[in-house]
């Protein structure tokens, strides 16, 4: 069993169940988007959020060994070189697909609009450090039908 597998088994429980990331997210106690990533293979669960996580799910005691060890995340990437736009790429490597998974569940097929879209990007003070807060706000477009 690998982390493809569980992915498969999570969504297809998630499926069968009708529960929502935010759903499973509540159930182990940690983030939606982190919890979709983690369930997607792009990261890992600590052992008792794994346990739990199979428990909410009646998925089998091996899925939580695999969802508590380290992911290699490999996306199909041509990445610029410049760090900073490099970073970006990372990011939607890594929660690209939860990204979608959620826009998905939470406005339908469809997808955020680049064009109608507003984003900020702020410095924000932190005493562990200086953050960086990007916000992204674009019109939900949904796919038509005919």
């Amino acid at each position: 069993m690998n982390k493809v597998d569980v992915a498969e088994m999570i969504i297809e429980r998630k499926r069968s169940s009708g529960m929502t990331w935010a759903q499973i997210a509540e159930a182990i106690d940690l983030s939606d988007v982190f919890t979709t990533s983690a369930c997607l293979g792009m990261n890992s669960l600590p052992r008792d959020k794994a346990d739990k996580l199979v428990e909410t799910l009646g998925l089998p005691q091996e899925a939580a060994i695999v969802l508590s060890e380290f992911p290699t995340k490999i996306f199909s990437q041509q990445v610029p070189t410049d760090p900073c736009i490099y970073r970006f790429y990372e990011i939607i490597g890594v929660y690209g697909e939860t990204l979608k998974a959620l826009i998905q569940e939470k406005g339908g097929d469809g997808i955020m609009s680049a064009i109608d879209f507003e984003m900020s990007v702020e410095k924000v003070p932190n005493p562990k450090g200086d953050r960086i807060e990007i916000r992204m706000s674009g019109k939900f477009l949904p796919y038509n039908r005919w």
